[in-house]
């Protein structure tokens, strides 16, 4: 006789799961489901849906190996409902379980979904996390200002991971400074591990081009681990041959190596096949071995224990209505040129069709090239949430939006990050060699070859000027710009108005 069912969704691919240890592996079945409306409600990148699927069909055999009962219902089933719920209840009708267990999920959408199943519905806790939920509401209880660093802190001390007693290894907290160098091309610079297809995954690849033909995005070459084995594969390698230039790196573009020292490991761990505390003291170990440098020890540590988790806790801190915030009114379209259109500007041209080609690109070209062109440009923050969620392969929205929002848009006030991240050419200049060979001119502030980053730089400083003049960090942008001969100032916000009147007929920009 059946007790419960067990629900484990495509982002929860570990056997560690808080549902399936507290379930009863002899009477209660695990129920998984490949739906077109997890595949839809976003357009997501073909690469992505074909990692959750391939590697939920091998979690789910791994899973009947260890002695569990599996019902898995496959995306070309001809009973499938196309819904989470509707495949939960089907199931509940065929196996007659009156009751629900799931993980929490990692977005209101579908907490909000699980809730509305007709079912005695238990969700626990995800405790892959270092904070609950808990433990982050009262880190912010009382606090003015959010900020990542101070919860970092504490994370740190939690774990232990880079002290010695109460104090950092190393003197220091971060070594963010050091951190901040511009890349050289170097052919010996070692690349991610790439995983072949094998049969199981070559069968999903097919189903994916039959099913999402219109999403945007590439679906081969598909070089992505798909199981745990392979994830740790991924692991070892990168911190092996790239951790100790990933600190010196992780800041920088090159336009020939899309990938440089990054640990492209984010889709592993979103996922489930890793767990955060596992990267992170292998990592550590590695820079107590001397086989890796503390600032690119501590960068790689602070990217998981410290940003991941603190985005994690905003998402959930905020609530629901936080997708809906845009507190600087912006309502742009989005560019043609995210999906793809043609581009004069070399930056956004390399950082798109990497999106297209790799379903990645790391969080400078996120945050600074695509982040910061949407942000001047005033494009609706919601039209670019809706963009980042679809087209990288390791964003899901708890993650996601605080990253897009909030520290990228500003959509949410500052309650995430301290300033907009608005910034001219100079910064793509100083961190990357896209501005070599571009139709446009860094270092042109107006006129027919004027950088676009340059002249929507200062409309933004404009524009928002009553803002920006209360900001610490943004504050001398505002008193720069007023000392401008009034001839170059309107000439600036005339250019900008063309170029943003063009790229809204969508010409090419």
């Amino acid at each position: 006789m059946v007790s419960r069912l067990i629900l484990v969704l495509g982002d929860q691919l570990c056997p560690d799961m808080a549902a399936l240890r507290a379930a009863d592996k002899a009477r209660d079945v695990v129920v998984m489901a490949e739906v077109m409306a997890e595949g839809t409600y976003a357009p997501h990148h073909p690469q992505k849906i074909a990692l959750i699927l391939t590697a939920m069909r091998k979690f789910a055999a791994a899973l009947q190996q260890d002695g569990w009962t599996v019902a898995y219902s496959r995306l070309d089933d001809p009973d499938n409902s196309h819904s989470i719920a509707g495949e939960v209840l089907r199931r509940a009708e065929e196996y007659k379980a009156a009751e629900l267990l799931a993980t929490r999920p990692g977005e209101w959408r579908l907490i909000a979904l699980l809730e509305e199943v007709p079912l005695k519905v238990s969700l626990l806790e995800d405790d892959r996390f270092v904070a609950s939920h808990a433990e982050f509401e009262a880190w912010c209880d009382g606090r003015k200002q959010l900020r990542m660093e101070w919860f970092y802190r504490d994370m740190r001390r939690k774990t232990g991971l880079l002290m010695d007693g109460d104090k950092p290894v190393g003197g220091q907290w971060n070594y963010d400074a050091e951190n901040r160098k511009k890349a050289q091309a170097d052919l010996l610079r070692p690349k991610p591990l790439r995983f072949p297809p094998d049969a199981v995954t070559e069968e999903v690849l097919t189903l994916v081009e039959a099913k999402f033909p219109k999403h945007f995005g590439r679906l081969r070459p598909f070089v992505w681990a798909t199981d745990r084995a392979g994830a740790l594969q991924a692991l070892d390698h990168f911190i092996t041959h790239s951790l100790p230039r990933f600190g010196d790196e992780q800041d920088a573009m090159l336009s020939g190596d899309a990938l440089l020292s990054h640990s492209l490991l984010s889709p592993y761990l979103n996922i489930g096949l890793l767990t955060p505390l596992e990267i992170c003291r292998a990592a550590e170990a590695a820079f107590h071995a001397g086989k890796a440098p503390i600032n690119a020890v501590e960068g790689f540590i602070r990217q998981i224990i410290g940003w991941r988790e603190y985005v994690r806790g905003i998402y959930f801190h905020e609530g629901p209505d936080y997708m809906q915030r845009n507190a600087l009114g912006h309502a742009r379209a989005l560019p043609p040129l995210y999906w793809g259109a043609p581009t004069r500007m070399n930056c956004l041209s390399h950082a798109v069709a990497q999106t297209r080609d790799l379903a990645y690109a790391h969080h400078i070209q996120r945050l600074m090239v695509t982040g910061t062109f949407g942000l001047m440009a005033g494009v609706d923050p919601a039209h670019l949430h809706e963009w980042y969620l679809a087209v990288y392969i390791d964003a899901f929205e708890w993650v996601e939006a605080p990253n897009t929002l909030g520290m990228s848009q500003f959509a949410d006030g500052g309650l995430l990050g301290s300033k907009p991240y608005a910034a001219s050419g100079a910064y793509i200049n100083r961190m990357s060699d896209y501005c070599e060979g571009c139709a446009y001119n860094v270092k042109d502030r107006v006129g027919p070859k004027a950088c676009p980053f340059n002249l929507l730089f200062w409309d933004f400083v404009n524009r928002h000027r009553d803002l920006l003049s209360a900001n610490p960090r943004m504050g001398q942008m505002v008193r720069t710009w007023d000392k401008m001969a009034e001839d170059h100032r309107a000439q600036v916000l005339a250019e900008a108005k063309a170029f943003l009147d063009r790229m809204a007929l969508g010409e090419t920009v």
